[in-house]
């Protein structure tokens, strides 16, 4: 015990270097993206996450928007729990048969107007799920699609560059 309690004080931490960019561009893209929701909505943007049967990959990006390093709440914008709230839906995954239901529901319950954002390569077209006994899909083949942002997962700063030029486009 004794051992190990000498060997992590002295040892320093084993993680990876900071980017040498550093958060310039983060900041400039939440900017960007702060500037095109206040002329497009004029308050903040409401987003409502659906997973449609992805493998979290995409959600733990998303989950990452949230945390203190990108804290997308500072740019105006939050995730809210009921579709009845949003301005856009965010779906990750193919849509399986079991969620296309549940999917089409949360469409028809987000108020006009709406965008649908389809994140990662599965939500563009099913990715390694393609040809899957359980697989519906992609999203656009249940609900009309505005933007789809690939990856695999995306990264959290091109998912707010995604929504910039949502907003953004006339």
């Amino acid at each position: 015990m004794r051992r190990r309690l000498f060997k992590n004080l002295f040892n320093s931490p084993v993680t990876e270097p900071l980017t040498p960019a550093g958060p310039e561009p983060l900041e400039a893209a939440g900017e960007a993206l702060r500037g095109a929701i206040a002329r497009r909505l004029g308050r903040s943007l409401a987003i409502r996450a659906v997973d449609a049967g992805s493998c979290n990959g995409c959600e733990l990006e998303i989950h990452a928007l949230n945390n203190a390093y990108y804290d997308i709440e500072r740019f105006g914008v939050r995730f809210v729990a009921s579709p009845r709230h949003a301005d856009l839906l965010l779906v990750t995954g193919p849509v399986t048969c079991n969620m296309r239901e549940a999917l089409e529901r949360t469409y028809a319950a987000t108020p006009a107007p709406k965008w649908v954002v389809a994140v990662g390569d599965c939500g563009a077209g099913c990715g390694v799920f393609a040809g899957g006994y359980a697989c519906v899909g992609a999203v656009s083949k249940v609900v009309p699609v505005d933007l789809v942002i690939r990856g695999c997962p995306p990264a959290p700063a091109d998912l707010l560059r995604g929504l910039t030029w949502l907003l953004t486009r006339a």
